[in-house]
């Protein structure tokens, strides 16, 4: 249809809806000339003959690639549904979808309820097929150039990042400097307390052990109080984490990594659904650039560090485990032949010898029968019998070679 066309009655006595949308918050605050002329999109409805003009600005910094939910335009879906909505006002026919399923689904609602979709080249009827095949074009037109988009702006990142040049968010102890590129932070207590976790960890071997003798010093570890800027902090009692986030990160190693966490995605409600942060195998990375700044700790060092984590892992099928205390002697060293996990210890009565092992994780979290438990005493008696039989003849050579050394016992 052409602007010179009269819209109907019928359109004209339902209510106008103009769809404000941005794709990000950074152009909801930046762009701002863009979001002031979508609103302007009510005085042209106005002088267009519609006395009702709703404004449905919901989905303002939410993308329309499909991947995020928008209540706004869910809202506007409704609505049509109803048969309220005479016509739908953007700047842009295309700006109001990003995908084909939302775009088409769309157009064919329009269709049903003879409403028009308006934007600032004419006034489109999706129930005429001529009208319908050019929005149809629009919408392919947007889905491709946004594919186009995004798919340069990867390729460039992942090229310059091959280079070790792409200036991603770096972890606490680091900084980018504007000419000699990723070094040390220069406030020197951010490194002593990055130094202190590794030569800690070094001494005592366990991530859990690193935490308590921190925290019984009292020591701060650096929370950034300015978002991603990395420039001022406040420092907070150490946590759990924050060891944790030292010990894996393999920027501190001095190693330049791009690409070792990836998204899923799944559909929920019929719609794709992404999640991130997932990590991958370390052979999986998309960029490992050893050497490529200055290292808290060598690469080597690094590698066993992860060795011993994993190794560190509490509960994990066929990890080693050591005793944990109290009166059994098995304590986290039997595992369930049935699911293979670590039998927990409980204690019945007033005696703290009646000890039992038992399996109920799955009762515990999924519900399900427990797999076994037994008491303690006659394994505990057999274990260590057979122990001692294991040791006794190394023990009577000990005391022989002792004795020959003259070492008193």
């Amino acid at each position: 249809m052409a602007n010179t066309d009269l819209l109907p009655p019928s359109v004209l006595k339902r209510k106008a809806v103009v769809y404000v949308r941005q794709s990000s918050p950074a152009q909801v605050q930046t762009n701002l000339e863009s979001k002031r002329r979508q609103y302007e999109l009510v005085d042209a409805a106005k002088r267009r003959g519609f006395r009702r003009v709703e404004v449905i600005d919901d989905d303002l910094g939410r993308s329309a690639s499909g991947t995020m939910a928008r209540p706004g335009f869910e809202r506007l879906v409704a609505s049509l549904c109803a048969g309220e909505i005479g016509a739908v006002l953007c700047l842009d026919a295309s700006r109001l979808a990003r995908n084909g399923r939302d775009w088409h689904h769309l157009l064919e609602l329009c269709g049903l309820v003879e409403a028009r979709v308006i934007d600032l080249d004419g006034i489109y009827d999706p129930g005429r097929p001529n009208d319908r095949l050019l929005l149809g074009m629009k919408g392919s037109m947007s889905e491709f150039e946004l594919g186009v988009l995004r798919t340069r702006m990867l390729d460039a990142a992942r090229s310059k990042a091959r280079r070790g040049e792409l200036r991603i968010s770096v972890p606490i102890g680091y900084i980018w400097h504007r000419e000699v590129g990723l070094g040390f932070d220069p406030d020197l207590r951010v490194q002593e307390v990055i130094r202190l976790v590794f030569t800690r960890f070094r001494e005592l071997g366990s991530a859990r052990q690193v935490l308590l003798s921190l925290a019984a010093e009292g020591v701060c570890f650096p929370r950034p109080s300015d978002g991603k800027r990395l420039i001022s902090f406040d420092w907070t009692p150490i946590r759990y984490r924050n060891v944790i986030s030292v010990l894996k990160n393999p920027f501190y190693a001095g190693a330049y990594v791009y690409g070792k966490s990836q998204h899923r995605t799944e559909i929920v409600g019929g719609r794709a659904r992404k999640s991130y942060g997932h990590g991958k195998p370390l052979e999986e990375w998309e960029v490992l650039l050893k050497d490529h700044h200055e290292a808290y700790v060598d690469w080597d060092e690094f590698e066993r560090n992860q060795t011993l984590l994993a190794a560190n892992a509490y509960g994990r099928v066929g990890g080693a485990k050591s005793g944990r205390g109290g009166r059994a002697l098995l304590v986290g060293v039997l595992s369930c032949a049935r699911c293979g996990r670590r039998l927990a210890v409980s204690y019945r009565g007033r005696s703290p010898s009646q000890a039992g092992y038992r399996c109920d994780r799955p009762n515990q979290m999924l519900g399900l029968p427990r797999c076994l438990g037994f008491g303690s005493s006659r394994v505990d008696e057999a274990v260590a019998g057979e122990l001692l039989r294991a040791v006794e003849p190394m023990a009577i050579e000990a005391a022989l070679e002792a004795e020959r050394r003259g070492v008193v016992a």
